[in-house]
């Protein structure tokens, strides 16, 4: 069995977003979309992990597990959906299945399940070393960085270092994107409980029920589908920490529960009559506020103290000041290495903008929105044109900058003397024009990415339109475009 190779039974969109995390990690990845293609995929040459989308057209994942089931030796099968049933859960637990999700696939998922060996450990710490110009905060030996230096996120983090070292329960609030989880597992790998297994669990992705069972374990015959005595996440994450992410959307029964094993230490299996005892750090994460949630009768009053022993409320991105760019340039460097790209500076427009910008989504907006600039601007420099991005509106946009750029290319090439867009392009792909700094039209630097977008998704016109973070449409026209000048494209 491969132990760094995995199997995607899913559409190319459900998988391309995690392609620069899956290269990082020296993993290998095997894309599907039927039951034949699957089993021979599986058969050839087993990858250590199958993530299995539910349905896809008139294949389901059970159909799969039915087949997969009877053959010994065969990985493991995580099925995931974006619309899951109690019902179909159960089935798949029945036939085999190791897990059931609901979507969003996150790499924290991902990566959670994967076989635990070095080289795939390092490379799920949530923070890649950063280009010498950034200042992140390390965790020594632990391969992890928090990108920052504003007093507010300095704050947080001598907080977090003063008190990573304990057993205390800690609550983490703050903004969709601000960064939530790498905080936990910041205090994770700088606490006494490194080594051990860090779980993380989201608390609004699965019914109660559901949620139940995964969070202390089911014994066999418990429910339908039961078939086998299930360990709940708080069993395998025993002698290290557990993640409770978005603690508010937990149903007030179970919070009874938590409760119990937060003053206990110990809890009951569903359906199980032996009290189970764990040694648990519990972390917990939160973008609401709690105390509503309390004075609405939503959530329990004893249960929130109980969490809240050390609070970390993390600042939004829009109050980090000087930290977008440093963020920004964070990204941009992990972004380019995994893209094999040169190095690449920010324009004067692009952080101006960086800065004026509200950030909504925080940190992950900011994230998503660098590796966009990164396959757009090629050579560089990162320009404001390449973060407004808007499907069609990406010639407006980029149109004077264009102009500025032909201008200079032409003054190279001879007053009058046609420019050989073609071989300027070849060029542009060699080692020499890399390191030389010679100019190049923007239009070439946009057809060298999207070529070499086609190239790195093997001509899948759908994932290398994600990738450019633009339509299968106006990709389309482009390559349309450039068959019109002579120019072949894959």
């Amino acid at each position: 069995m491969a132990e760094k190779a995995l199997l995607f039974v899913a559409p190319a969109q459900a998988v391309t977003p995690f392609f620069p995390l899956f290269k990082e990690a020296g993993i290998t990845v095997g894309m599907v979309d039927s039951l034949p293609a699957a089993l021979a995929a599986i058969r050839k040459s087993p990858p250590a992990v199958v993530f299995s989308q539910a349905k896809i057209g008139i294949y389901t994942a059970e159909a799969l597990l039915a087949e997969t089931h009877k053959e010994p030796g065969f990985p493991p099968v995580i099925v995931f959906t974006d619309r899951g049933t109690a019902a179909e859960a159960a089935r798949c637990l029945e036939l085999g299945a190791r897990d059931y999700w609901l979507e969003p696939l996150t790499w924290e998922k991902i990566q959670a399940v994967l076989p635990r060996e070095p080289a795939v450990a390092a490379a799920a710490s949530p923070a890649p070393a950063a280009a010498p110009a950034v200042a992140p905060n390390d965790v020594a030996g632990k391969g992890f960085a928090i990108v920052g230096e504003h007093p507010l996120i300095l704050r947080v983090l001598a907080l977090a270092r003063q008190v990573a070292k304990s057993k205390a329960t800690v609550l983490i609030s703050g903004e969709s994107g601000t960064g939530k989880e790498m905080f936990a597992r910041y205090l994770h790998a700088s606490s006494d409980r490194a080594d051990g297994p860090f779980v993380a669990i989201n608390c609004a992705a699965l019914p109660e029920h559901l949620l139940e069972s995964e969070l202390f374990g089911h014994e066999k015959g418990a429910f339908t589908g039961a078939i086998a005595r299930k360990l709940g996440k708080f069993e395998l994450a025993s002698g290290g920490s557990i993640l409770l992410d978005e603690i508010s959307e937990m149903d007030l029964g179970l919070q009874a529960k938590l409760l119990r094993v937060l003053q206990e230490s110990e809890f009951d299996r569903v359906g199980g009559t032996e009290t189970v005892h764990v040694d648990v750090r519990v972390l917990a994460t939160t973008n609401r506020r709690l105390e509503d949630a309390v004075a609405e009768g939503r959530f329990r009053q004893d249960l929130y103290y109980r969490l809240n022993v050390i609070p970390l409320k993390l600042p939004a991105l829009r109050d980090r000041g000087e930290d977008v760019p440093r963020l920004a340039l964070f990204f941009v460097e992990k972004f380019r290495k995994a893209y094999n790209l040169p190095r690449l500076a920010f324009s004067a427009d692009a952080r101006e903008w960086l800065l004026a910008h509200d950030w909504p989504g925080n940190v992950r907006e900011l994230q998503n929105l660098m590796e966009r600039a990164v396959l757009l601007a090629g050579a560089g420099p990162i320009r404001k044109a390449h973060f407004l991005l808007d499907g069609e509106d990406w010639q407006d946009e980029a149109g004077p900058d264009a102009e500025a750029a032909g201008a200079e290319a032409e003054d190279d090439t001879g007053e009058g003397e046609a420019f050989d867009a073609v071989a300027a392009a070849r060029l542009f792909d060699g080692e020499v024009a890399a390191g030389a700094g010679e100019v190049v039209p923007l239009e070439v630097m946009e057809r060298h990415m999207i070529i070499k977008s086609l190239d790195r998704t093997e001509g899948n016109r759908t994932q290398a339109a994600q990738l450019l973070g633009i339509s299968v449409r106006t990709l389309r026209n482009k390559l349309n475009e450039y068959r019109k000048l002579g120019i072949d494209v894959p």
